[in-house]
């Protein structure tokens, strides 16, 4: 049909010479394939040859290109294990498998799976982009935990195997790239076993996108809710009239085929024979006698160089290989794929054709926002979070240390309404474990296990329930464990949470501020006895320097003379006008003594209860662990921890 249209489109005597097709049959064999090429070149001289359609065998014809300088043009082999830069006469008239690989990331940062399992065929084909595939997840912050091949050869039983074992992992994103004869098997096995339910989600690439019209109506609903991936053919009207003369013309051909669509290879290939039709025509030397072509470097200088307006939108080369800035994006459900959204490199994710004309629509909304409505596997309209905690997935099992005291950080208790070996596991640190563990983008099963023997009691120090790790008992513990040198030597430890290191508790000092007696407690006892010494001094001196010069107040009987004397040695520094002393000389002296002495201690007195009074001051009783080393006093420690050991190093008798 190509070249039926090419040469009707213009007057025939236009055209210095035409595309003359001749057709060899590889039977999908290799060594076929190379064969026949090798024939083409040295016995018939073909100028080019199209149609490598595998990418295995593209490799060993694109080597027979380049020493006969003859192009080697394929629209299949989209593996990009057939490089154009090491195959200079090796054209790719359709893009690279790698070109789709940010359309798919793209797709799984906008739903936020952090975990994704590839699933391809091992092949070429299917191996070819799994290496950038990885690094493009990665650049999103996605874990590929696990890759899946399968043989193209593979029996239902090794199909089964491998969809069991994805079953048992948490995953549950799968990018599948395949063939239509091995992926179409893959998906009715999955949907016998259960994996096309909800909390599934299933990307497929080009390979199998490309094919959605001629799959069957059993094929099809084997495939409900999957997201597919394939190139963007821009409408036209030449386009849907070709594709009526087409099916039309295939109808007659195939009567006994009802359900046929044609799909981005067909357009392909009508293409790459239109433009190297067109080319031709631009070739002023036309000789191929020799088994070296001498028309292949020129042709291949067209081809690379010319830009072709084809059936299948506009074309052009860059390095020799055909590129694609834009993919639809298929939800299939009901009969086939429904466009949900389209992906360029320029704005992403838009809605549909219409939103290329402008970024704006994109700009201000999120990707997610630009799609249409998905149906996701088991008829949901809710995106799958991307993993499940697998029934038949391993437990972590997670030690928990067990003690006496300190019971908020980890407490274990046993459950008795349930049973002797079960228990209740609560604290701080399970409170932040298991926060931890809920943040995760994807789950993590678990255990808590005490570190206990039989009766419940504890079965070792921190030191020992550490090594269990190192030991693989546990795969981690959780508790209030100290980050030391010696328990890094065997196992690894996050950024603690809490501060580290161990502490000194001790008694306070008494606390006075409540106690009836503070009036008393300024002035320490031998101060006080101090002051009352002094008075009696200072009064037996002054009562006897008066008594002898006849002082009136200091006369009578004992009782007056002693409260004479208490009196004016009181009043003394309140009343500057009391009672006066005769004797002029040394009875003034004690006074004004005793008097300078009583306002220093009245100051003093009142500046250590107001400090007393307005201060809480806490007061260690101990202030320095080397004086209780010294004193040799007795010292407790939780126990099983290593402050025991540190407490040893530091020079504390074991006793």
């Amino acid at each position: 049909m190509a070249l039926s249209d090419f040469y009707s489109s213009t007057n025939n005597t236009a055209h210095k010479r035409k595309l003359v097709l001749l057709t060899r049959d590889s039977h999908r064999d290799i060594a076929d394939a190379a064969s026949q090429a090798n024939d083409l070149i040295k016995n018939v001289g073909v100028g080019a040859i199209i149609g490598p359609s595998t990418s295995l065998q593209a490799i060993f014809m694109a080597d027979f290109g380049n020493k006969a300088q003859v192009p080697i043009i394929s629209f299949t082999a989209t593996s990009p294990s057939v490089s154009t830069s090491q195959n200079p006469y090796f054209i790719r008239m359709m893009q690279s498998d790698l070109s789709q690989i940010n359309v798919i990331a793209e797709l799984v940062k906008t739903f936020e799976w952090r975990e994704v399992v590839p699933i391809y065929e091992d092949t070429e084909y299917g191996k070819g982009m799994m290496p950038d595939m990885i690094d493009a997840f990665q650049a999103i912050d996605t874990r590929v935990p696990y890759r899946s091949f399968i043989s193209t050869s593979a029996t239902d039983g090794q199909i089964l195997s491998a969809l069991y074992k994805l079953m048992s992992m948490r995953t549950r994103v799968f990018v599948v790239h395949m063939t239509p004869a091995l992926g179409v098997r893959v998906f009715q096995k999955a949907k016998m076993i259960g994996m096309m339910s909800e909390e599934y989600s299933w990307i497929i690439t080009d390979g199998l996108a490309n094919f959605l019209g001629s799959f069957n109506s059993s094929v099809i609903d084997s495939m409900q809710g999957v997201l597919a991936v394939r190139s963007y053919i821009p409408r036209s009207t030449e386009l849907e009239e070709f594709r009526a003369r087409w099916k039309k013309q295939f109808k007659q051909d195939n009567p006994g085929i009802k359900k046929i669509e044609l799909n981005i290879f067909g357009l392909r290939a009508y293409d790459t024979i239109w433009a190297l039709a067109s080319v031709l025509e631009k070739l002023d030397i036309m000789n191929s006698t020799r088994s070296v072509s001498k028309i292949g470097p020129k042709l291949l200088q067209l081809i690379s160089e010319t830009k072709f307006h084809l059936l299948s939108g506009d074309v052009n080369l860059i390095d020799r290989e055909m590129q694609s800035n834009t993919y639809q994006l298929l939800n299939v459900i009901g009969n086939g794929g429904r466009e949900i959204g389209i992906w360029t490199t320029s704005n992403g994710i838009v809605r549909d054709s219409s939103s290329l004309i402008t970024t704006r629509a994109h700009s201000l909304s999120s990707p997610r926002d630009n799609l249409r409505v998905i149906i996701w596997p088991g008829e949901s309209t809710v995106v799958p979070k991307g993993w499940v905690i697998p029934e038949m997935g391993k437990k972590l099992r997670i030690g928990v240390p067990v003690k006496r005291g300190f019971t908020e950080f980890v407490k274990v208790s046993r459950n008795s309404s349930v049973s002797n070996s079960s228990y209740v596991i609560t604290g701080y640190c399970i409170d932040v474990f298991k926060a931890v563990v809920e943040m995760l983008p994807y789950p993590v099963s678990y255990e808590l296990v005490p570190f206990a023997k039989a009766d419940g009691t504890q079965a070792g120090t921190y030191d020992d329930l550490v090594y269990q790790v190192y030991s693989q008992n546990y795969d981690a513990v959780v508790g209030d464990i100290t980050i030391s040198g010696n328990r890094s030597t065997y196992v690894d430890f996050t950024l603690p949470y809490t501060p580290s290191g161990f502490s000194m508790i001790v008694p306070l000092k008494e606390d006075t501020s409540n106690n009836a007696w503070i009036l008393l407690k300024p002035l320490n006892l031998n101060l006080w006895l101090a002051i009352i010494v002094f008075f009696v001094l200072t009064w037996a001196t002054t009562w006897a320097l008066e008594r002898e010069e006849n002082n009136p107040a200091f006369q009578g009987e004992v009782w007056h003379q002693l409260e004479t004397m208490f009196w004016f040695f009181f009043s003394t520094p309140a009343f500057a006008n009391g009672d006066k002393t005769v004797r002029n000389g040394m009875a003034k002296v004690v006074v004004i003594v005793w008097v300078f002495s009583l306002l220093i201690l009245s100051s003093s007195y009142t500046a250590s209860l107001t400090s007393m009074l307005t201060v809480h001051r806490l007061e260690p009783t101990v202030t320095d662990v080397h004086e209780l080393i010294k004193t040799r006093q007795n010292v407790g420690y939780l126990e099983g921890t290593f402050v025991h050991t540190m407490l040893k190093r530091m020079g504390f008798d074991e006793y």
